[in-house]
Protein backbone atom coordinates (compact mmCIF):
# COMPACT_ATOMS: atom_id res chain seq x y z
CA UNK A 1 0.00 0.00 0.00
CA UNK A 2 1.83 3.36 -1.17
CA UNK A 3 2.05 6.17 1.53
CA UNK A 4 1.79 9.45 -0.46
CA UNK A 5 3.72 12.72 1.33
CA UNK A 6 2.11 16.00 0.22
CA UNK A 7 4.64 18.36 -1.08
CA UNK A 8 3.58 21.66 -0.96
CA UNK A 9 6.80 23.70 -0.09
CA UNK A 10 7.11 22.76 3.82
CA UNK A 11 10.03 22.52 5.22
CA UNK A 12 10.12 19.43 7.06
CA UNK A 13 9.35 17.62 3.61
CA UNK A 14 12.23 15.09 3.66
CA UNK A 15 12.74 14.40 7.15
CA UNK A 16 9.25 12.98 7.40
CA UNK A 17 9.97 11.30 4.04
CA UNK A 18 13.20 9.95 6.34
CA UNK A 19 11.61 9.07 9.25
CA UNK A 20 8.31 7.03 7.31
CA UNK A 21 10.73 4.94 5.46
CA UNK A 22 12.69 3.77 8.43
CA UNK A 23 9.39 2.82 9.95
CA UNK A 24 8.17 1.17 6.37
CA UNK A 25 11.34 -1.04 6.14
CA UNK A 26 10.88 -1.96 10.24
CA UNK A 27 7.41 -3.20 9.33
CA UNK A 28 8.08 -3.94 5.63
CA UNK A 29 5.77 -1.33 4.75
CA UNK A 30 4.81 -0.20 1.19
CA UNK A 31 6.17 2.84 -1.28
CA UNK A 32 6.45 6.11 -0.16
CA UNK A 33 6.24 9.10 -2.32
CA UNK A 34 6.45 12.94 -2.29
CA UNK A 35 3.58 13.93 -4.62
CA UNK A 36 2.74 17.81 -5.33
CA UNK A 37 -0.15 16.52 -8.45
CA UNK A 38 -3.72 16.21 -7.02
CA UNK A 39 -3.76 12.83 -9.69
CA UNK A 40 -0.63 11.09 -7.82
CA UNK A 41 -3.43 11.27 -4.40
CA UNK A 42 -6.24 9.31 -6.23
CA UNK A 43 -3.89 6.46 -5.95
CA UNK A 44 -2.08 6.66 -3.05
CA UNK A 45 -3.43 4.16 -0.15
CA UNK A 46 -2.33 6.34 2.96
CA UNK A 47 -2.05 10.58 2.86
CA UNK A 48 0.41 12.26 5.46
CA UNK A 49 0.32 15.56 5.50
CA UNK A 50 3.49 17.87 7.19
CA UNK A 51 3.58 21.26 7.74
CA UNK A 52 5.86 24.06 8.84
CA UNK A 53 5.18 27.37 9.28
CA UNK A 54 2.25 29.68 9.31
CA UNK A 55 -1.11 28.35 8.79
CA UNK A 56 -2.56 30.98 6.35
CA UNK A 57 1.23 30.46 4.24
CA UNK A 58 0.81 26.40 4.04
CA UNK A 59 -3.38 26.74 3.56
CA UNK A 60 -2.50 29.03 0.35
CA UNK A 61 0.20 27.02 -0.61
CA UNK A 62 -1.57 23.87 -0.46
CA UNK A 63 -4.35 25.55 -2.28
CA UNK A 64 -1.97 26.57 -4.64
CA UNK A 65 -1.78 23.04 -5.98
CA UNK A 66 -4.33 22.64 -9.08
CA UNK A 67 -7.46 19.97 -7.63
CA UNK A 68 -5.34 19.11 -4.79
CA UNK A 69 -7.59 20.20 -1.99
CA UNK A 70 -10.69 18.49 -4.05
CA UNK A 71 -8.57 15.30 -4.64
CA UNK A 72 -7.62 14.99 -0.47
CA UNK A 73 -11.00 15.54 0.24
CA UNK A 74 -12.08 13.04 -2.12
CA UNK A 75 -9.51 10.14 -0.74
CA UNK A 76 -9.43 11.40 2.82
CA UNK A 77 -13.49 12.28 3.32
CA UNK A 78 -14.65 10.00 0.36
CA UNK A 79 -13.10 7.05 0.28
CA UNK A 80 -11.91 6.67 4.19
CA UNK A 81 -7.87 6.72 2.97
CA UNK A 82 -5.98 6.82 6.23
CA UNK A 83 -4.75 10.73 7.00
CA UNK A 84 -2.22 12.01 9.10
CA UNK A 85 -1.71 15.52 9.49
CA UNK A 86 1.81 16.68 11.27
CA UNK A 87 2.11 20.04 13.60
CA UNK A 88 0.73 22.54 10.84
CA UNK A 89 -0.67 19.62 8.73
CA UNK A 90 -2.82 18.86 12.02
CA UNK A 91 -3.54 22.45 12.21
CA UNK A 92 -5.58 23.02 8.63
CA UNK A 93 -7.67 20.14 9.84
CA UNK A 94 -9.54 22.69 11.69
CA UNK A 95 -12.17 25.07 10.18
CA UNK A 96 -10.24 28.25 10.84
CA UNK A 97 -6.76 29.37 11.38
CA UNK A 98 -6.43 32.74 13.31
CA UNK A 99 -2.34 32.96 12.51
CA UNK A 100 -1.95 36.70 10.58
CA UNK A 101 -5.57 37.06 9.82
CA UNK A 102 -8.66 34.74 9.41
CA UNK A 103 -8.04 31.81 7.39
CA UNK A 104 -9.90 29.13 6.04
CA UNK A 105 -8.55 25.46 7.04
CA UNK A 106 -9.85 21.91 5.35
CA UNK A 107 -12.70 21.89 8.05
CA UNK A 108 -12.32 18.30 8.76
CA UNK A 109 -12.37 18.19 12.44
CA UNK A 110 -14.30 21.04 13.80
CA UNK A 111 -12.07 23.89 15.50
CA UNK A 112 -10.25 26.78 15.45
CA UNK A 113 -6.17 27.46 15.49
CA UNK A 114 -5.78 30.16 18.48
CA UNK A 115 -2.40 31.97 19.20
CA UNK A 116 -0.90 29.70 22.22
CA UNK A 117 -0.72 31.90 25.48
CA UNK A 118 0.48 29.85 28.57
CA UNK A 119 -1.16 30.98 31.90
CA UNK A 120 2.48 30.59 32.99
CA UNK A 121 3.97 34.01 31.55
CA UNK A 122 7.81 32.50 32.27
CA UNK A 123 7.14 29.96 29.47
CA UNK A 124 8.12 30.93 25.69
CA UNK A 125 6.38 30.74 22.90
CA UNK A 126 6.93 28.85 21.04
CA UNK A 127 6.51 26.05 22.56
CA UNK A 128 9.95 24.46 21.49
CA UNK A 129 11.10 21.37 22.65
CA UNK A 130 10.18 17.78 24.27
CA UNK A 131 6.93 17.48 26.12
CA UNK A 132 4.87 14.35 27.82
CA UNK A 133 2.14 13.52 25.83
CA UNK A 134 -1.01 12.38 27.85
CA UNK A 135 -3.34 10.73 25.49
CA UNK A 136 -7.59 10.77 26.20
CA UNK A 137 -9.69 7.91 26.83
CA UNK A 138 -10.09 7.78 23.27
CA UNK A 139 -5.96 8.01 22.47
CA UNK A 140 -5.45 5.10 24.68
CA UNK A 141 -8.05 2.89 22.56
CA UNK A 142 -6.64 4.69 19.12
CA UNK A 143 -4.22 2.42 17.37
CA UNK A 144 -1.80 4.83 16.08
CA UNK A 145 -1.62 7.21 19.45
CA UNK A 146 -1.88 3.92 21.45
CA UNK A 147 1.40 3.42 19.99
CA UNK A 148 3.30 6.19 22.62
CA UNK A 149 3.40 5.57 26.11
CA UNK A 150 0.83 7.88 28.76
CA UNK A 151 3.82 10.26 29.96
CA UNK A 152 6.23 10.00 27.08
CA UNK A 153 8.19 12.59 25.31
CA UNK A 154 7.89 13.88 22.22
CA UNK A 155 9.41 16.69 20.37
CA UNK A 156 7.21 19.70 19.57
CA UNK A 157 7.61 23.09 17.84
CA UNK A 158 4.39 25.82 17.71
CA UNK A 159 2.92 29.31 18.36
CA UNK A 160 -0.45 28.26 18.24
CA UNK A 161 -2.56 25.60 18.99
CA UNK A 162 -5.80 23.42 18.23
CA UNK A 163 -9.17 24.48 20.20
CA UNK A 164 -11.53 21.53 19.27
CA UNK A 165 -15.09 21.82 19.27
CA UNK A 166 -16.32 18.13 20.09
CA UNK A 167 -13.98 16.70 23.10
CA UNK A 168 -14.42 13.70 21.73
CA UNK A 169 -12.10 14.37 19.07
CA UNK A 170 -9.34 15.19 21.17
CA UNK A 171 -6.84 12.05 21.18
CA UNK A 172 -4.08 13.79 23.47
CA UNK A 173 -2.61 16.95 25.50
CA UNK A 174 0.43 18.35 26.69
CA UNK A 175 0.87 20.22 29.73
CA UNK A 176 2.16 24.02 28.72
CA UNK A 177 0.77 26.36 31.08
CA UNK A 178 -2.68 24.32 30.79
CA UNK A 179 -3.73 21.92 28.44
CA UNK A 180 -3.03 22.12 25.03
CA UNK A 181 -4.39 19.86 22.67
CA UNK A 182 -1.57 17.14 21.04
CA UNK A 183 -3.63 14.84 18.84
CA UNK A 184 -6.73 15.15 17.16
CA UNK A 185 -9.04 12.30 15.05
CA UNK A 186 -12.18 11.33 13.99
CA UNK A 187 -12.25 8.02 11.47
CA UNK A 188 -9.48 7.75 9.32
CA UNK A 189 -8.53 11.00 10.00
CA UNK A 190 -6.02 11.85 12.48
CA UNK A 191 -3.53 14.83 13.18
CA UNK A 192 -0.66 15.45 15.94
CA UNK A 193 0.68 18.87 16.95
CA UNK A 194 4.20 17.43 17.81
CA UNK A 195 6.86 16.29 15.01
CA UNK A 196 6.65 12.44 15.23
CA UNK A 197 10.03 12.85 12.25
CA UNK A 198 11.90 14.32 15.33
CA UNK A 199 10.80 12.66 18.31
CA UNK A 200 13.14 9.65 18.32
CA UNK A 201 12.15 5.68 19.00
CA UNK A 202 8.47 7.17 19.99
CA UNK A 203 7.93 9.34 16.92
CA UNK A 204 8.83 6.18 14.99
CA UNK A 205 6.21 3.82 16.72
CA UNK A 206 3.95 6.07 15.97
CA UNK A 207 4.77 6.29 12.40
CA UNK A 208 5.04 2.47 12.22
CA UNK A 209 1.08 2.41 13.34
CA UNK A 210 0.01 4.79 11.32
CA UNK A 211 1.62 2.78 8.22
CA UNK A 212 -0.37 -0.34 9.74
CA UNK A 213 -3.46 1.24 10.40
CA UNK A 214 -6.76 0.01 9.02
CA UNK A 215 -9.22 2.58 10.31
Amino acid sequence: MSTAIIDYGSGNLHSVLKACQRAASDRGGGPLKLVSRADEVAGAGRIILPGVGAFGHCMAALAGLPGMIDSLGAAVLGRGIPFLGICVGMQLLAGRGLEGGDHAGLGWIDGRVVPLSPADKALKVPHMGWNSLFPTAGGRSHPVTAAVDPGEDLYFVHGYRFVAAADDTVLATADYGGPVVAAVGRDNILGVQFHPEKSQAAGLRLLRAFLAWKP
